[in-house]
């Protein structure tokens, strides 16, 4: 810690250099609604310079006294140009008009690229919510997860999942923050949907490396989703109804330019029409986004932010499935001078498994739930040094299971999983530098434990050792118990620490190229207990502890970034290895299992792999195409030289190993009445583990399988369009709407899902069949706004 003081303080000689230097400040939000705007451009060309606003839309710059042009710019609002006259420090709040076209466009294009390309930041994507709603997918709904995994490195964990995998991680090592708040569930309907409402999307940033260290807990990616503040400017509606989902959104004043709301609700309705096809299956999801903002005066601004969605999904009334998540943010905004700004937040975030089986009468619940403060600060220290600092404390509990019957006569006793307890801690400082006009960099520091508390009836292993193996047979069985002991929640069972640096670099070649590197240590010290390749509502998240450690990630990356007139052009390189990756040992039984530590290894990952992405950003034709080439392996040897390990300790394919994976995505302006959107997908299949023989015993057919995850499925691919046909564009009226007509997979590729083999007893030979979920599926939305 004296180290990061030390920072700290030579940072902070830096601006004591700067005489006669002021700072123009404030926020800039859309005009129309009030709405902050992340991530827009402030220039100031005579002295070939700017900033931008950061996710509160708050910005801040310091200038030696003068007069200057300053440009505000953002993609899709009109260029705003200001005569500033600074000889003190001055608090100027920006308002942008919506419009595509700007006199100043061709003016400030150079200094905004320029202004991109040096800054030391890279292995990074933004979509805003415009472009996801222009692109195509599945059922006619615009979703996020689908949507990025449209971007190079990031892939899906199987066909109508929302569940994806960043530069060959696993979906648990992404850290999904919507309002700062945790989600560890990211779909509805098994994977359908996503949990996110387009309407109430403002802004999304994924980090795939180069992950800056106010960001922890998860070793594979962050995916940072802002929702929108609601107008302060005047009520409004938004909405669409579609086949199989509608939704609505509503916001407006409570006090203008002071205080709004915003309420958004989507439902599922397909189930409605099974009982006509005399079906009695039950599929249906509901979700409710809510936030509240509040300015108390020019410094202190209020959020209240929450999230709730439930998926329900019952089968013949004798399986019944609730599951979903729930959050709430309570956040400050406070500005303690024009050059300090701060952020604090309360969170509450909760994910609930409810199972209910009528047919063996009982009730089973799970769920993992965390109380979060954060309190960040940023420093804008000199017009060439930012400097962020802050702390998060996060308290969880986890509920693996808890098995109540239904009835007396069930036969089933009551049955409590032991509750887990922990609590993550962190501090961090991380400064982002330009040391020459050329030369910029961003370096960081995060100090993390993690504490797991007492709980009761821990078990206690010979040699502390869970996971026995029999050398006679060369399996691995779980080990008995010795004892059992019990310890309150002020104790700590076992304690982790970790540093976690994380440094990039950026250099720029010219005006319109730059080359960029980083390097990023992440630890993560919860861990999704799942025996499948995408998530699922069964899984159990587990925290670290005696017997499971902390999974710690090193990712280094590369890369060559170029802007020129209306296109852009990135190509990156990158290696990551992650130690204390779990693995499972072969016949491992996770449901119910109140001690999982009896069926888990300590492995480890390794991932690498080369990323293009060709970008047009401007004209009635925008896109990209997106190419990865990578690799993802893990391996577990044995613990001693007399164990075998998982697969004989070799490495072997991650069951999210994808070699190529192409993706293209085109959205066509043809009019003011129509627009038309497109993108393909190709991915090599995905890994899988087939028999190669079979025995006979006690009468028995036992498969024998080859080494694991060396077959894979075939490759997987599929095409998908929509138009979007707009009546009235020029409609004065408040009320405009659209329609989108849209086709998944347009020439009906039968994508296999999986591979399953059983014996076909009508020819009495063994056969494969294959699990296709989607081929062609045309829908049609109506979306609305007022």
């Amino acid at each position: 810690m004296k180290k990061l003081f030390l920072f700290y303080f030579f940072l902070a000689s830096i601006s004591s250099f700067a005489q006669e230097k002021f700072t123009l400040s404030g926020t800039v939000s859309a005009i129309e609604s009030g709405e902050t705007l992340i991530g827009v451009n402030i220039l100031i060309p005579s002295q070939q310079t700017g900033t931008t606003t950061n996710e509160y839309g708050y910005y801040s710059i310091t200038l030696p006294e003068g007069e200057y042009e300053i440009f505000y710019s953002s993609l899709g609002f009109a260029t705003q140009q200001k005569t500033i006259s600074l000889s003190e420090n001055i608090q100027n709040n920006i308002y942008l008009e919506n419009n595509t076209e700007s006199l100043d466009e061709v003016l400030i294009k150079s200094d905004v690229e320029a202004l991109n390309i040096r800054k030391p930041e890279m292995s990074i994507n933004r979509l805003s919510a415009n472009t996801i709603k222009k692109i195509p997918v599945v059922l006619g709904e615009k979703d996020v997860i689908k949507s990025i995994k449209l971007l190079p490195g990031v892939t899906g964990a199987g066909e109508g999942s929302s569940g994806f995998n960043v530069r060959g991680g696993a979906a648990d090592q992404n850290l999904i923050l919507l309002d700062e708040a945790t989600l560890y569930n990211s779909d509805h309907l098994f994977g359908f949907f996503s949990v996110f409402n387009p309407d109430a999307i403002k802004d999304l940033t994924l980090y795939k490396g180069g992950i800056p260290a106010r960001y922890g807990g998860r070793v594979s990616s962050v995916l940072d989703i802002y929702q929108k503040d609601g107008s302060k400017r005047k009520f409004g509606a938004t909405g669409g109804i579609g086949l199989v989902a509608s939704r609505l959104l509503l916001e407006g004043p409570i006090k203008k330019d002071t205080a709004s709301f915003l309420v958004g609700g989507r439902s599922s309705y397909a189930h409605l029409f099974l009982p006509l096809f005399d079906n009695d299956n039950v599929a249906y999801f509901y979700d409710l986004n809510t936030k509240i903002s509040y300015n108390l005066n020019e410094n202190n601004k209020l959020f209240l932010s929450g999230y709730f969605g439930r998926d329900v999904f019952d089968i013949a009334d004798s399986f019944s499935n609730s599951f979903g998540n729930t959050t709430l943010n309570l956040r400050w905004n406070h500005l303690f001078s024009e050059k300090l700004f701060s952020n604090l937040c309360l969170i509450y975030s909760d994910y609930y498994y409810g199972l209910e089986l009528s047919f063996v009468e009982f009730d089973f619940d799970s769920g993992i739930r965390n109380f979060n403060l954060k309190y960040d600060f940023t420093h804008f220290l000199s017009n060439n040094v930012e400097l962020r600092y802050g702390l998060n404390s996060i308290y969880y509990k986890f509920n693996p299971g808890d098995i109540k019957p239904t009835t007396e006569s069930s036969g089933i006793n009551p049955f409590k999983l032991t509750d887990k307890y922990a609590f993550e801690n962190a501090l961090y400082a991380e400064a982002e530098i330009e040391l020459t006009d050329k030369l910029a960099i961003q370096a960081g520091l995060r100090l993390s434990t993690f504490n797991r508390l007492g709980q009761d009836e821990l078990n206690v292993y010979a040699n502390d050792n869970p996971v026995a193996y029999d050398e006679n047979l060369d399996i691995y069985q779980k080990a008995t118990p010795i004892d059992t002991v019990s310890f309150s929640r002020s104790k700590t069972i076992e304690s982790f620490a970790n540093l976690e640096p994380r440094f990039s670099v950026a250099y720029q070649l010219n005006e319109t190229s730059s080359v960029k590197a980083s390097y990023n240590r992440t630890a993560q010290y919860i861990h999704l207990i799942s025996n499948t390749t995408a998530p699922t509502p069964f899984d159990i998240y587990a925290p670290s502890g005696k017997y499971i450690e902390p999974q710690l990630a090193d990712q280094v990356a590369v890369g060559y970034f170029k802007k020129f007139n209306n296109y852009s052009f990135e190509i990156e390189s990158f290696y990551k290895t992650v130690d204390n990756r779990l693995d499972y040992v072969d016949g491992a039984d996770l449901i119910a299992n109140n001690a999982v530590e009896q069926i888990l290894l300590n492995g480890e990952a390794r991932a690498y792999g080369l990323e293009v992405l060709f970008r047009k950003n401007e004209g009635k034709l925008q896109g990209w195409i997106a190419y990865t080439l990578s690799k993802s392996e893990q391996r577990t040897p044995g613990r001693t030289p007399a164990e075998i390990g998982i697969n004989n300790g070799q490495w072997y394919n991650s069951p999210w190993d994808k070699t190529h994976d192409i993706s293209i995505t085109a959205q066509y302006e043809l009019s003011n009445k129509w627009s038309f959107g497109a993108n393909f997908i190709f991915q090599t299949g995905q890994p899988t583990t087939f028999p190669n023989g079979q025995y006979e015993f006690n009468n028995l057919t036992i498969p024998v399988y080859e080494a694991r995850n060396s077959s894979r499925l075939s490759s997987f691919h599929h095409l998908d369009l929509s138009a979007t046909w707009t009546p009235k564009p020029n409609s004065q009226k408040r009320w405009k709407g659209e329609w989108v007509f849209s086709i998944y997979n347009v020439y009906n590729r039968m994508n296999a899902a999986s591979i399953s083999f059983s014996e076909n007893t009508d020819i009495g030979r063994n056969e494969a069949v294959r699990l296709s979920i989607f081929g062609i599926i045309p829908a049609v939305t109506y979306n609305f706004k007022f």
